[in-house]
């Protein structure tokens, strides 16, 4: 009987956490999404020579991200 209790309280822990608020504010997420924090050594280059190659292969938009329509080909 105790194991199945503290099986439910552990469950609803897990749970709870769900519910948890980001802690990431709204006007605070400007700063996650700058190119420093890129996996890249250095980001900017890495961004301007990704927009070199695409100007030169003609690829723009082929990096796999999602898009929306009707997936018509």
């Amino acid at each position: 009987m105790l194991k199945r209790i503290s099986l439910v309280v552990i469950a609803l822990m897990f749970i709870s956490g769900c519910a948890i608020e980001p802690w990431v504010k709204p006007y605070e997420r400007n700063n996650l999404a700058d190119p420093i924090m890129s996996f890249s050594r250095d980001a900017i280059s890495a961004n301007y020579m990704h927009h070199v190659y695409q100007a030169r292969e003609a690829a723009r938009g082929a990096e796999g991200g999602g898009g929306g329509g009707c997936g018509c080909n």
